[in-house]
């Protein structure tokens, strides 16, 4: 589906498509920021099927000039995806008889797995509101509840924070990690950290040097069996997480290999020849980003595949000189810990009954990502965030 409609004010022609294909490359990348979540990888996203979004795609030109670009997707929302520990698995029990009870229609602004991005260019704030008339247009369409933005960091504030004045709100979001690489080797990060998390991660890789033989492979793609063992891999950590969002289908893992190649890399750690730990990451010039990770957890504990993981790939971005390693979001207990710093993220909603609106902002508040997060909770506040 292609619509294509010019505002009579502005003079701004808006196009939404259901596919990224739909958009010349060319117009998209000239607009959109320069990030590995782009055009090759929504192509990646239009063909794995994910059912759990519908995405929409929307470019502003000016004339004939891309002004404007930006992804949003429509998801049935779950209001107890922040939650997690004892109140979790008494909304999970509710949800084994009323599977939709907590879910609402959302159109979010962003990806799934990944922070916001907007392109703007030329009048930013005349292309912003035009791409926000379009947004409610498609929530009304597809009777969404919710209309958000979803974990966009604080270079957007001045552009969205404005919203706050027009019926949203503004939440914080589960922040992303990252960690500034600058040493010549892994020891010398190691000499970054506390005395006791040094000596600790000393212990733990002296112990798997010297009684195991693990072997790494570093791949742009993955051979059918590969992919089958990787994929089972990432099908059990989902499983194990509290905060599922969204789900990838094994075909992803495929194709993002070959909608970007050099970009998609694949760590594959082995015990006598069969696959303990993978990593999939995505690489530019620039940043290391930790995309999934997945462990046999018969050995996990054992060997600390986990942390041999973090050795490895920290040292292969220190071999080719990327300057920023990001981890992600949850877990930061162990993030924290190496060395990782908090990036703020934020989502703006609103919903669109103006008369519970209220009574929304209020359990939206209530739900905050730290409220279930002991260790985030004391992070950020020592972060002061």
């Amino acid at each position: 589906m292609i619509v294509s409609k010019r505002h009579k004010k502005t003079g701004l022609r808006i196009k939404v498509t259901r596919k990224i294909s739909e958009i010349p490359a060319h117009d998209w990348k000239k607009v959109y920021p320069d990030v590995l979540e782009n055009y090759d990888f929504f192509r990646t996203i239009d063909s794995s099927s994910i059912t759990q979004f519908s995405f929409y795609y929307i470019i502003v030109y000016d004339k004939n000039h891309p002004v404007g670009a930006t992804a949003c997707f429509l998801v049935d929302y779950s209001l107890d995806t922040s939650i997690n520990g004892p109140v979790r698995r008494i909304t999970n029990s509710i949800k084994r008889l009323k599977p939709n009870i907590f879910s609402i229609k959302t159109l979010v602004c962003g990806v799934p797995m990944a922070q916001g991005k907007i392109g703007l260019a030329g009048d930013k704030s005349a292309v912003f509101k035009a791409m926000l008339r379009k947004m409610d247009h498609i929530a009304k369409k597809s009777k969404a509840s919710i209309v958000a933005f979803k974990d966009f960091d604080g270079t957007y504030t001045e552009i969205l924070d404005p919203l706050q004045g027009a019926g949203f709100a503004k939440f914080d979001s589960l922040p992303n990690t990252e960690l500034n690489v600058w040493h010549k080797d892994f020891e010398e990060y190691l000499k970054t950290l506390s005395g006791a998390t040094r000596y600790d991660l000393r212990r733990k890789f002296k112990k798997v040097d010297r009684y195991v033989k693990i072997d790494l492979k570093i791949v742009d793609s993955l051979e059918a069996d590969e992919l089958k063992a990787v994929y089972g891999m990432y099908l059990e950590i989902v499983t194990r997480h509290d905060m599922n969002f969204e789900l990838l289908p094994e075909v992803f893992f495929r194709d993002i290999s070959v909608n970007m190649p050099g970009r998609a890399k694949f760590f594959l750690w082995k015990i006598d020849g069969k696959i303990v730990a993978f990593l999939f990451s995505m690489v530019s010039q620039e940043r290391f980003i930790d995309y999934f990770v997945g462990l046999d957890y018969s050995v996990a504990y054992k060997y600390h595949l986990y942390f041999l993981k973090f050795r490895e790939a920290l040292t292969w971005c220190i071999k080719h000189k990327i300057k920023k390693y990001e981890m992600g979001i949850t877990a930061y207990e162990p993030k924290l810990r190496l060395g990782f710093d908090l990036v703020p993220l934020y989502i703006y909603a609103k919903l669109r009954n103006r008369m519970l609106r209220p009574v929304f902002n209020l359990i939206c508040q209530f739900l905050k990502f730290e409220h279930f997060d002991p260790v985030l909770r004391a992070a950020k506040k020592k972060a002061g965030i």
